[in-house]
C-alpha cells in the first residue's frame, strides 16, 4: 500500500551539485595560479637560462599581474555577448599557447611577452570562473558550487607550488611550464565534454558597466575586497623577514602551514557559505584580526607564531569564497562576469598596494611593524561587513529568499 505524501509538501531531494563541470573549473583556477605565481618559485633557474638577474625574472609576475588588472574589466566587458563556453575555452587555448611559449624561449624579451599575454588570459578566466559556477546550480548551492571552483587556488598555493618546484628540480624549470600547457590542452577537451554552454548576453539586455557597479552592494563587496587584500599582503608578502624578525628560521614551514590551512578553510566555508554567508565572513575577518593581533605581541613564541599562521590561513582561505559569492548574490548570475571583472581588477590592486605598503613600512619600521599595519585594514574590512547588513551582506541572503525585483539593462523591474 502506497502512502501518498501530505498535500504541500515536497519529496524531491535537491538536484546533484554538477561535480565534474565544477572540478574541470577548480582545474581551471588551479592552472591559472600555477601560470601567475610558477616563476616566483624558479627565480635562480630561469634566471640563468635566461641570462637576466633574478630581479628580472621576478617581473615576469609583476606584468602577469599588471596585465590581468589592465585588461579584466575591459575583455570581459567586449566579450559579453558571446557564448561563454567558447570564451572560457578561447582563454584556455591562450594559456597553453603562452605556457608554451615560455617553455621554450631563450629570450627574455619573448618571455616577458609571452607572460603578458598570460596575464591577460588570466584577467579574463577571473572574471568567467565564479559567474560560470553561479549559472551551474540553483541558487541555494551557489556557495559551496563557488567554494568549490575556488579551492583550485588554494591547491595551487599549498600543493601545486611546490610540487612544480621539485619537479623543476628534478626536470628543469621548462618541464613544469610544458606539463601546464599539457594540463591546459586537456582541459579544453574536459571543459566542452563536461562544463554547459551558456548564451552571452544580448545586445538590449547587457546592464552597462557603470550600472552594474552602481548596483545596491557591489560597491561595499568590493570595499571588502580591497581592505582584505591590502591587509593580507601587507603581511603575507613579508611572511620571510617576519619570521626572522621573531627568531623563526623556518619560513617554508611557515608557508606551508598556511597553505594546508587554508585548505580545510575553504573545505568548511563549502559547507557552511550557502546558510550561514554573514556570520562566517564576520567569523572569518575576526579571527584574522585576533590571528594579527597575537603575530604582533607574541610571535617570538614558535608556538604561537604557528598556531596564529594557522587560523589566519583557514579564515583567509574561505574568505574569497564569501566575498564572491556575496558578489554574485547582489549582481545576480546575468551580471556576474561584469561584477567578477571587476572585483578581479580591485583584488589584483589591493594585492600590488598591499605588496609596496608591506615593503615601504618593511624598510622604515621594521618587521615588527607589519602586523600593526595589516591589524586595522582587517578591522576596517570587518567594520563594512558588520555594517553592510542590508545589501551587501544581509542576514537573510537574496539568493535564498529570491527576490522579487530584477535589473535589467533599462533598469528595476518588477
Amino acid at each position: 500500500m502506497t502512502v501518498a505524501p501530505p498535500v504541500g509538501s515536497t519529496t524531491t531531494p535537491a538536484p546533484a551539485l554538477p561535480l565534474s563541470g565544477l572540478l574541470a573549473l577548480c582545474t581551471a583556477a588551479f592552472t591559472a595560479v600555477m601560470t601567475e605565481l610558477l616563476p616566483a618559485g624558479l627565480l635562480p633557474r630561469m634566471a640563468a637560462d635566461l641570462s637576466v638577474s633574478e630581479g628580472r625574472v621576478g617581473f615576469l609576475v609583476t606584468g602577469y599581474a599588471l596585465a590581468s588588472f589592465l585588461a579584466a574589466i575591459p575583455l570581459t566587458a567586449a566579450l559579453r555577448g558571446l557564448p561563454r563556453r567558447p570564451v572560457l575555452i578561447g582563454a584556455l587555448v591562450g594559456f597553453a599557447c603562452c605556457n608554451a611559449v615560455t617553455a621554450l624561449s631563450s629570450a627574455y624579451a619573448l618571455t616577458f611577452v609571452a607572460r603578458l599575454a598570460a596575464g591577460v588570459m588570466g584577467g579574463l578566466m577571473w572574471a568567467m570562473l565564479v559567474g560560470y559556477a553561479a549559472r551551474m546550480v540553483p541558487a541555494e548551492r551557489r556557495g559551496r558550487a563557488i567554494a568549490i571552483v575556488l579551492a583550485g587556488i588554494a591547491l595551487a598555493l599549498s600543493l601545486g607550488v611546490p610540487a612544480g618546484t621539485a619537479l623543476a628540480d628534478a626536470l628543469g624549470w621548462r618541464t613544469v611550464f610544458a606539463l601546464l600547457t599539457v594540463i591546459a590542452l586537456l582541459l579544453v577537451g574536459w571543459v566542452r565534454w563536461r562544463v554547459p554552454g551558456f548564451p552571452g548576453e544580448a545586445a538590449g539586455a547587457r546592464v552597462p558597466l557603470h550600472r552594474v557597479a552602481a548596483l545596491p552592494g557591489i560597491a561595499t563587496v568590493l570595499s571588502v575586497t580591497l581592505l582584505l587584500l591590502l591587509g593580507h599582503q601587507v603581511m603575507y608578502t613579508y611572511v620571510a623577514p617576519f619570521a626572522e624578525h621573531v627568531g623563526f628560521g623556518h619560513t617554508g614551514l611557515v608557508l606551508l602551514v598556511f597553505g594546508a590551512a587554508t585548505v580545510v578553510g575553504i573545505w568548511i566555508t563549502g559547507i557552511l557559505v550557502d546558510t550561514h554567508l554573514r556570520r562566517m565572513l564576520l567569523t572569518a575577518l575576526a579571527t584574522i584580526a585576533c590571528a594579527l593581533l597575537a603575530l604582533g605581541l607574541y610571535a617570538s613564541s614558535p608556538a604561537v607564531l604557528l598556531v596564529s599562521v594557522v587560523l589566519w590561513g583557514a579564515a583567509f582561505g574561505g574568505a574569497p569564497t564569501l566575498i564572491q559569492t556575496a558578489l554574485v548574490d547582489a549582481s545576480g548570475p546575468v551580471n556576474a562576469d561584469v561584477a567578477t571583472s571587476l572585483q578581479t581588477t580591485v583584488y589584483n590592486a589591493g594585492i600590488a598596494a598591499g605588496s609596496l605598503t608591506g615593503g615601504l613600512v618593511l624598510e622604515g619600521a621594521g618587521a615588527g611593524a607589519l602586523s600593526w599595519t595589516a591589524l586595522p585594514l582587517i578591522a576596517a574590512a570587518l567594520t563594512v561587513v558588520a555594517a553592510g547588513h542590508r545589501r551587501a551582506f544581509p542576514v537573510r541572503r537574496p539568493a535564498v529568499s529570491r527576490p522579487k525585483t530584477a535589473v535589467t539593462a533599462n533598469g528595476p523591474r518588477s
